[in-house]
């Protein structure tokens, strides 16, 4: 049964101060607002998601959403985008990540916009610390806001938000490669450092850049 469009809801309306999620993100409460509208505008309702109030978005509907909030990416930036917001391929977004990266967008723009006419230098440096931004962001969708490191029990917690049925042995082996076989106290296999995950985005070709 394919997915049925949501409507958009009235609670959509702006709070009148930040709520928590803005906090942490940045973001005023009518940045957030406008983020919430525009995807209660594409989200749709999926049996697998049903516990998601706010629905879901199609990987196609990404870009259409964000360009309905003046962040939309060039085509080519978008495999990059997905690959952090939907690390596991599901073909749907939840708010939360999706909220993550409109904003880092907002953030981007806001930077750009001021330093627009600074030198080379200075845009080289702002692009480092938007690297490292966007990688923060990414890594703590991991674990959901902690400082980590990415741990065994929030590669679970991960695989059962996105309703994916992915065995113990399969995430082991994930943060082994990611750490190197760097072994964990007793049976454990460790955690992955924010370092390491980056590197890991690396070698699977994501830019921030």
């Amino acid at each position: 049964m394919p997915p049925k469009r949501r409507a958009p809801s009235s609670r959509q309306l702006a709070p009148k101060r930040p709520s928590k999620i803005a906090k942490e993100h940045g973001i005023t409460a009518d940045q957030e607002a406008e983020i919430r509208e525009a995807f209660g505008l594409f989200a749709v309702s999926h049996p697998d998601h049903d516990d998601l109030k706010e629905g879901v978005l199609r990987r196609d509907d990404v870009r259409r959403c964000l360009i309905s909030l003046n962040l939309g990416p060039e085509k080519a930036e978008l495999p990059e985008i997905l690959s952090t917001i939907d690390p596991l391929e599901t073909g749907f977004v939840p708010f939360i990540p999706f909220l993550s990266y409109a904003a880092i967008a907002i953030h981007t723009k806001d930077d750009s916009e001021e330093e627009g006419n600074e030198d080379e230098d200075d845009e080289d440096e702002s692009h480092d610390e938007n690297d490292r931004e966007q990688i923060d962001v990414a890594f703590k969708l991991f674990t959901h806001g902690g400082p980590g490191p990415i741990t065994l029990a929030h590669l679970r917690r991960v695989a059962k938000e996105l309703k994916e049925d992915v065995p113990d042995d399969v995430l082991k082996d994930m943060i082994r490669e990611a750490n190197g076989g760097v072994k964990g106290k007793g049976k454990d296999t460790g955690g992955v450092g924010v370092e390491e995950f980056e590197s890991v985005l690396r070698r699977a070709g994501v830019s921030f850049g």
